[in-house]
Order: C-alpha cells, then structure tokens, then sequence
C-alpha cells in the first residue's frame, strides 16, 4: 500500500480522551497501592478541586493537576454513556 498520497487524520478530541483515560489510570493506580479508596478520592478531588485529596505518590497530584475537572467529567460522562 502506498501511504505517500494519503493524508493522516488525527483527532485533538480522541488525543485528548486518551489523555484523560491514561492519566485516570495511573492516578487510580496510584491511590490504590497507598490504600486509599481510589473512587472516592477522584470523585472528592473533581468535586473540590482540592489537589490534596489525590496522593502525591507516582506524581498523581501532579498528572491530575495537569487536566481540568470539566473533562475529566467529559471522560467520564461518555465513558459511561457509551456503555449503557
């Protein structure tokens, strides 16, 4: 197949999705090995906004600060959605 004449379409939406998705995981991964409820911290962090409710264990504070709550939502919200 020759791809030299065909352009490649990338999605900022699915990039940006992915980014979510992969920075829930290792927050959650994270919250999980220190012993904490992950479901619960994630979902007191998107509420508050407090930072300190994600453990700073693994950089999870610092990758979660990185996303804005409203996507995370977004993420979450379709995530969910699509399942049903």
């Amino acid at each position: 197949m020759d791809f030299k004449n065909e352009t490649l379409k990338i999605s900022v939406e699915s990039l940006n999705a992915q980014k979510v998705k992969d920075t829930l995981k290792q927050v959650y991964e994270a919250l999980k090995v220190k012993g904490y409820n992950p479901i619960n911290q994630i979902v007191a962090y998107i509420m508050s906004g407090d930072p300190t409710y994600i453990t700073s264990y693994n950089n999870a504070r610092v990758l979660i600060s990185r996303l804005e709550r409203d996507e995370i939502m977004e993420e979450l919200v379709k995530s969910y959605l699509t399942t049903l």
